[in-house]
């Protein structure tokens, strides 16, 4: 761990380096104000199209990524991120149905349970995109995340790393 330790009295504009050890700590007259960790990031999307059953909340699954530095917090085996950093994750994830016009959502669910829902594009050419977003606490041991979708017409996602992903990233460890 690399720490920086300043007083109250520090010359404003001074930088400081951390020694690359790893998670960086940064404290004011020996009282922490901040860590900051190696915080995993990632953005998986789907390569082959998955069909989506009517009224049904279905798992997405994701299996190709842009990049991944979770060190396999992401499993593509079962298309679920068990982080082991607790901490507050931003969470995003987009599904693009085949055909437009079709009304859903997409949903962000935590430990197997809807947790946040998403919006949906009501009208239009564009009526085929679903989009959530959310802060999310993990616990770094149980907690688990997963994308499902809820359409109400039945379609195939659209494979294509810009329109069907799922990403996620540290935002403040716990």
């Amino acid at each position: 761990m690399a720490l920086i330790n300043t007083t109250t009295t520090g010359v404003l504009g001074s930088t400081f380096y951390g020694d690359g050890s790893g998670d960086l700590t940064v404290q004011q007259n020996g009282v922490t104000l901040n860590k900051i960790t190696s915080a995993p990031t990632f953005s998986y999307y789907q390569s082959s199209a998955q069909s989506v059953p009517v009224t049904t909340n279905t798992k997405i699954t994701f299996t190709s990524f842009d990049w991944d530095t979770t060190g396999g917090m992401y499993s593509t085996a079962n298309s679920r991120f068990t982080p082991t950093i607790a901490g507050y994750y931003t969470i995003n994830g987009a599904l693009t149905m085949s055909a437009s016009f079709c009304g859903g959502e997409a949903l962000i669910y935590k430990n197997g349970s809807n947790f946040k829902s998403g919006i949906g594009f009501a009208s239009g050419a564009y009526s085929n995109r679903f989009a959530v977003s959310g802060l999310v606490y993990c616990n770094g041991s149980t907690d688990y995340i997963e994308i499902f979708g809820y359409i109400t017409t039945a379609q195939a996602l659209s494979a294509a790393t810009a329109q069907t992903y799922f990403q996620a990233a540290l935002v403040r460890s716990a």
